[in-house]
């Protein structure tokens, strides 16, 4: 679920420096949002997927006919708020810049409509990712609510968002929760700087109430946790391009191999090497199987490491 989708526009510059001129080597528009970059990745990995997403105005008829021919099913709710434009800046260093714009107001009946269209959905659904931000008018307990609902009916729940929907969502007991760095440092108050941190930061967030964590730290790789088990996944050196969508290609690539039953930490490295192919590509381009196959076999394990 993508309630609050965006159309990117990447811009490849030939570098980023402040206060001084850059010039735009490529420009190219995509359909954008967590949600609809998670359902890309798995779709491409040859999983079954279904996007729903909030689409309104000008910008919401061009999403939707971005996604026209994506390979999977589009679930598009629409609304007058317009769609969002959010712009990723990136050079040939693989410094980027993300801008995004909060999204229009949507009012309580779109609220409502977007709820059960995802309520429509859960009974032929085995897994539920919950991805991105809301937009304004939106509560912040939208994503708990469908946790709770999710749960009744058997269907686990991936929760990828930040701020109050993050907090709202984690005492609904998400099945996984996968935040980045600056996300788990908002909801823990606290900086995770060490390796230490971590390891000791994704244990604390489990203790919230989900049943596993996956937290994401770029280059680094990632820190999983769930009871009794900690566990580091270190992804290989490569030539980063662009890292932008690279967290949204580990929760996709992690909740693909959970939903072909793999183990946790078999997840864990599919998610980094996913995550870690996907930021060699230039723009929000997404690795395939394939590509990412290659970096798997390169992932390192650290099991219950401290």
């Amino acid at each position: 679920m993508t309630a609050n989708p965006a159309i990117d526009r990447n811009l490849t510059v030939d570098q980023l420096v402040f206060e001084d001129r850059a010039y735009i080597l490529q420009s190219q528009e995509s359909a954008g949002g967590r949600g609809i970059n998670a359902s890309f990745v798995i779709h491409s990995f040859g999983g079954k997927t279904t996007a729903v997403a909030v689409a309104g105005g000008e910008t919401g008829q061009r999403l939707k006919q971005m996604l026209n021919g994506c390979g999977f099913t589009v679930d598009a709710v629409e609304v007058r708020a317009p769609t969002r434009i959010n712009m990723n800046i990136s050079d040939r260093h693989g410094l980027t810049i993300k801008l995004n714009e909060r999204g229009a107001a949507i009012t309580p009946e779109d609220v409502r409509r977007v709820e059960e269209a995802v309520s429509r959905r859960l009974p032929e659904a085995r897994w539920l990712m919950l991805c991105g931000s809301l937009p304004p008018g939106v509560p912040p307990d939208l994503y708990a609510r469908l946790i709770t609902n999710a749960r009744r009916l058997g269907v686990k729940t991936l929760l990828d968002t930040d701020g109050e929907p993050l907090e709202a969502g984690i005492e609904a007991a998400p099945t996984v929760v996968a935040p980045n760095q600056q996300e788990a440092e908002r909801l823990l108050n606290k900086a995770l700087l060490t390796r230490i941190q971590y390891l000791d930061g994704a244990e604390r967030i489990r203790m919230m109430g989900p049943e596993m964590v996956v937290l994401s730290l770029g280059s680094r790789g990632c820190v999983g946790a769930r009871e009794g088990q900690v566990v580091e996944a270190i992804p290989p050196r490569v030539d980063v391009v662009c890292p932008i969508g690279s967290g949204d290609a580990l929760a996709a690539s992690f909740t693909w191999a959970m939903l072909r039953k793999d183990d946790f930490v078999d997840a864990l490295r599919w998610g980094v090497a996913a995550g870690t192919a996907s930021a060699t590509f230039p723009g929000v381009t997404f690795a395939g199987f394939d590509a990412t196959k290659k970096v798997y076999d390169q992932v390192q394990i650290r099991d219950n490491p401290r």
